[in-house]
């Protein structure tokens, strides 16, 4: 079965700059008198067919073959992120990386991880070949959101779908997902590598000194994690595509249309998070129709659909932190947790321009 790497490098580094007003690409940023990208490219060729860069122009992608071209290094390719309507950042350049490989397996990674193990990187591909992802997870609940191996195929289709859907956090591809394996660094990566220096992220230009390892091997999760969530299946997965494709091309009251059928499938069968997305879809919909039109009486109408869609995104987030929870998956219970939030935020907001009327 073929393997890829899927590395990001076309964010804007912004915590790496120093103010001086000269921006500084940090995946060029030299470690022990390499750039960081060759250092975490001469990590993965050794345990992939493929390896892909996701930038977010020609221009660098094209700058970053000739850099690599200087170390001997020729067989990778680059691919720009595509343009979605509401998304762009490493949420768009995960779905552009996954749609083009070729692969069976992908293993995503960022620029800024240069000393990322080899044999961490294999055995987290070896480990996906049953499932659908696997991330690994840190003893305080925390996870690598921009470090897991994924089945190419499953995870493509989720991520596409979840960015046209205006979503922007990756996380949401581990949520969307339904055989998840969150691999314990304390306890099983740390036979791979037990200074953990595939968790050392380059964030700031002091960094590139003193290497940090910014996680915590303190906390309740000491063992491996294997969870299976309820999620759509094909026939599922074909409604919520035309519901993105309508939503992304701004067809709202189409979009709609196609929402409370598919809503009233995944509230019998449990699946919290496209619940909460589609019903705060559906949210966002009202709430844009009423900032638009001119008839008070619709005006209303709409704010009132809104604030409802919200209320119930909000109880279906909240159900799905309650899963997060009670196995101390903490990033996700974080992440559940803030879309409920904000959906009951919106809710309140709503209902203060109703009041206010």
């Amino acid at each position: 079965m073929m393997r890829s790497a899927i590395i990001l490098a076309g964010g804007q580094s912004r915590r790496f700059q120093n103010g001086s007003g000269r921006w500084v690409d940090k995946a060029l940023a030299e470690l022990f008198g390499k750039p960081l990208l060759v250092h975490i490219v001469e990590n993965v060729k050794l345990v992939v067919d493929e390896i892909i860069i996701c930038v977010n122009n020609a221009a660098r992608g094209s700058h970053y073959l000739r850099v690599l071209e200087n170390y001997s290094i020729t067989d990778v390719k680059t691919c720009v992120d595509a343009k979605f309507p509401h998304v762009q950042g490493p949420f768009a350049a995960i779905a552009t990386g996954l749609k083009k490989s070729g692969a069976n397996h992908c293993v995503i990674l960022p620029c800024d991880a240069p000393l990322i193990r080899p044999s961490v990187i294999d055995y987290l591909l070896k480990l996906v070949e049953h499932l659908d992802i696997c991330v690994p997870i840190h003893p305080d609940g925390n996870i690598e959101a921009l470090f897991f191996s994924c089945n190419r195929v499953r995870t493509a289709g989720i991520a596409e779908l979840l960015c046209l859907l205006g979503r922007s956090k990756p996380v949401d591809i581990i949520r969307a997902s339904s055989r998840i394996k969150f691999v314990s660094t304390i306890n099983e990566l740390k036979n791979l590598d037990p200074d953990f220096r595939s968790f050392i992220n380059i964030n700031f230009r002091s960094d590139l000194v003193n290497l940090p390892v910014r996680f915590s091997k303190e906390g309740p999760v000491t063992k491996s994690i294997d969870l299976n969530l309820i999620q759509p299946l094909s026939p599922e997965i074909s409604s919520l595509e035309k519901i993105a494709k309508k939503y992304a091309d701004g067809e709202y009251l189409n979009t709609i249309d196609g929402i409370s059928e598919t809503l009233s499938i995944f509230e019998k069968r449990g699946i919290h998070f496209w619940a909460g997305v589609l019903w705060e879809t559906k949210g966002r919909i009202f709430h844009a129709l009423a900032l638009n039109e001119e008839k008070t009486g619709r005006i209303k109408e709409y704010y009132v659909n809104s604030k409802v869609a919200f209320e119930r995104a909000a109880r279906k987030y909240a159900a799905e932190s309650e899963i997060y929870k009670s196995w101390q998956i903490k990033f996700l219970f974080e992440n559940a947790r803030g879309d409920e939030i904000w959906c009951l935020n919106m809710r309140e907001e709503i209902a203060a321009l109703l009041s206010g009327e």
